[in-house]
C-alpha cells in the first residue's frame, strides 16, 4: 500500500470522526524518536502463509474461532486478542496495538522477542513515550496513518484489527482468516461501533485489492458504504 493509493481514504477518515492531521503527525514524529527501523524479514515466514487475524470481539472465545487460529500458520493479534488467545495457549506471531489497553502485554510480548506493531495517532502521545522507551527495540513495528516518516511505515489501516490485514497482506500472506470480529458487537459505545464501520469498509476495499472474498464480509457486502473507497 503506498500512501498516495491510502491518503484519499485516510483524509475521509479524518473528515468522517474530525481528527486533526496535524496531531496524527507529531504523533508520528514522536514514534519515530523512539524506535530504530524494523527488520521486516522477522516476518518473512508470512509470505505465502495463511494468517489468522484476530479481532478482539467476545467471538474470539469461541472453540470455533480458537481452532481456526490454532491452524493458521501465523496469528497476527489486534490488542487485547493477544490476551485472550494467550490465556488459551494460541501462539500470538505479531500483536497490532494503539496502545489504548493493556500495555503490559506489549512490554512482555516485545521482550520475548514477539514482534509488535505499535501505532502512532494524535491522542496516544503519552502512551507512546509510557510505553514504547520499555519495549525491546528490535521487536518494535512503527506505524501511522498519516505520511509515513523513516522508521515509522504506512501499511493501510484505521483499527488495530483491520491495520492488522492490511499488514499481513503487505508482508505477502496468500489467506487471511478472520477470527473474533464482532462488526454488531451491542456492547460497543457509538464512537466504536463507527470505527467498527470503517474496519468493515476497510476489509471490502483489501479484498478487493487482493481479488480475495472474506468470509466475514459474508452477507455483509451489499450494505457496506463505499462511497470513500477507491473501489468501481
Amino acid at each position: 500500500m503506498e500512501f498516495d493509493e491510502w491518503e484519499p481514504v485516510y483524509e475521509a477518515i479524518l473528515r468522517d470522526f474530525g481528527y486533526d492531521r496535524a496531531g496524527d503527525e507529531r504523533a508520528r514524529d514522536v514514534l519515530a524518536s523512539l524506535t530504530d527501523d524494523f527488520d521486516l524479514t522477522r516476518l518473512s515466514r508470512v509470505r505465502d502463509a495463511t494468517v489468522a487475524v484476530a479481532g478482539a470481539g467476545p467471538s474470539l472465545q469461541s472453540s470455533g474461532a480458537l481452532e481456526r487460529a490454532r491452524t493458521a500458520d501465523l496469528v497476527f493479534a489486534a490488542s487485547t486478542a493477544a490476551d485472550t488467545l494467550a490465556a488459551r495457549d494460541v501462539d500470538v506471531d505479531c500483536m497490532v496495538t494503539d496502545l489504548d489497553k493493556n500495555p503490559e502485554t506489549v512490554r512482555q510480548l516485545s521482550e520475548q522477542g514477539v514482534p509488535v506493531a505499535v501505532h502512532a495517532h494524535g491522542d496516544n502521545v503519552p502512551a507512546i513515550r509510557d510505553v514504547v522507551p520499555d519495549c525491546a527495540d528490535a521487536a518494535v513495528l512503527a506505524t501511522t496513518q498519516c505520511a509515513p516518516r523513516a522508521p515509522v511505515r504506512n501499511v493501510g489501516g484505521f483499527t488495530d484489527g483491520d491495520r492488522a490485514a492490511f499488514l499481513a497482506d503487505h508482508l505477502g500472506a496468500a489467506e487471511l482468516v478472520f477470527v473474533g470480529w464482532d462488526f454488531d458487537d451491542p456492547s460497543v459505545d457509538p464512537t466504536k461501533a463507527r470505527k467498527l464501520a470503517w474496519a468493515e469498509r476497510l476489509l471490502y476495499w483489501l479484498e478487493r485489492r487482493r481479488g480475495d472474498r472474506f468470509a466475514v464480509l459474508d452477507g455483509r457486502r451489499d450494505d457496506i458504504e463505499t462511497a470513500a473507497l477507491p473501489v468501481e
